[in-house]
């Protein structure tokens, strides 16, 4: 049986369509505004209405004369076609937002959702692997997914072919979670349309995209940073090098998040990332009796069907042991090189002492610095702190000048990169 819309009390949608939920999503739809924008925003300005009103004049100040926030009905029409979608929209603030969720950097501002929310109040675990697995590999994907399902736990995958279309259906009977690229009504693949419909009526459906967006390749790692940050732990099923499971797998550890995968024979490539991080610290598992027990030891008490009984992840995020395989293979420079082999980016010099110079001029001359010092891979904000030699305070407003202005990105952990002409 087809899965129908969500059921909405008569009041629910205007529940939503609350002035601070309509001026969040204005806000995080408005041009040059992403993520990370939107919560710095709403750190200096203290509310999204605040932000939407002082967005034009710091547009102006940034030498962008025309720039307006995301007009009134555009989200008015993004909410009606969710709606329609039958679909229930989550702002970062709501007390259904995903708690885990919301402890992440750059945590989406608003969520599309559709189907049975109650599913996220048990132990999240994560079970991503590769499009093209193999037959043992789809196996071990089915029978891990299978039982963690049966002990309570709740499954989540990308909704992709392979192990992740696997693990949902073998986790479906007692709910699994989908984490989209697209728009809430965009299934992809399309052959998964009725796996999702299915999905819908004991699990959940979730994206940050608006209705009707077509996934797109940057979709996919934001997408993954959202399956990681929903999840207790990750465990990888057939990875190889150049995959989109091991970004995954980066975005787990920076979040605080266990990474656990399963090994495979050395002389198939599909498994060469997941031996990689076993070699490199994870926790290597065969079945899920190992992954609840290695839950267990790191904190998991006995009764995971409560996961609010689980105790939350350490903020900041714990890193590896100082010096540990993994520390040294998921660490930045080690995941610039990697995406630089893939094509994503190029390494990026540090710069020297002798360039380091103290802050001199006005806005203009400081956006100038901040432009030189950085490149198309990803410089920690702290570092142009450092070697800038000005306050957090004084380097905020240009960078933010600059990121409206469509010259600099801001990157998850706290990081910017030029933006390519």
């Amino acid at each position: 049986m087809m899965a129908g819309p969500l059921s909405f009390d008569p009041h629910h949608s205007q529940r939503i369509l609350t002035e601070d939920a309509l001026a969040t999503l204005r806000l995080i739809r408005s041009r040059k505004v992403g993520p990370a924008t939107f919560h710095r925003l709403l750190a200096e300005h203290g509310s999204a209405q605040a932000a939407l009103a002082a967005l034009p004049e710091m547009a102006r100040a940034a030498g962008i004369a025309d720039y307006a926030p995301c007009p009134i009905s555009v989200a008015e029409a993004e909410m009606a076609a969710g709606q329609r979608a039958g679909a229930r929209l989550l702002t970062w603030d709501d007390p259904a937002y995903p708690a885990r969720l919301r402890e992440i950097a750059e945590a989406p501002p608003v969520l599309w959702v559709r189907g049975d929310i109650s599913v996220l109040e048990r132990l999240p675990v994560a079970v991503i692997g590769a499009r093209n697995a193999s037959s043992l590999g789809l196996r071990m994907a089915r029978g891990m997914a299978s039982g963690l399902s049966q002990t309570g736990a709740v499954v989540i995958a990308g909704l992709a072919r392979g192990i992740d279309t696997i693990a949902h259906e073998a986790a479906l009977a007692n709910g699994t979670i989908a984490v989209m690229a697209g728009g809430i009504d965009m299934i992809y693949p399309s052959e998964n349309a009725a796996l999702a419909e299915s999905i819908c009526e004991t699990g959940l459906l979730i994206t940050e995209q608006p209705p009707g967006t077509e996934p797109v390749a940057r979709h996919f790692p934001a997408r993954n940073r959202i399956i990681s940050g929903l999840s207790r732990a990750v465990v990888v099923i057939e990875a190889a090098m150049r995959s989109g499971s091991l970004i995954t797998a980066r975005c787990a550890l920076d979040q605080g998040r266990e990474v656990m995968a399963v090994p495979g024979h050395p002389m198939d490539a599909r498994a060469s990332g997941c031996n990689a991080l076993i070699r490199d610290g994870a926790i290597l598992v065969r079945n899920s009796a190992d992954v609840l027990n290695a839950l267990q030891s790191n904190g998991a008490p006995e009764g995971i069907q409560a996961e609010l009984a689980l105790p939350p992840p350490a903020r900041p995020a714990p890193s590896p042991r100082a010096g540990s395989g993994l520390a040294r293979a998921l660490q930045p420079a080690a995941v610039a090189r990697r995406l630089a082999e893939l094509g994503h980016a190029a390494v990026h010099g540090m710069p020297t002492p002798q360039q380091r110079q103290p802050c001199q001029g006005g806005p203009a001359n400081l956006e100038g610095r901040i432009l030189s010092r950085l490149g198309p891979s990803p410089t920690e904000e702290n570092i142009l702190i450092r070697d800038l030699g000005v306050p957090a305070a004084v380097l905020a407003p240009a960078i933010l000048a600059l990121e409206l202005s469509g010259r600099v990105q801001r990157l998850s952990g706290g990081r910017l990169a030029l933006i390519s002409d």
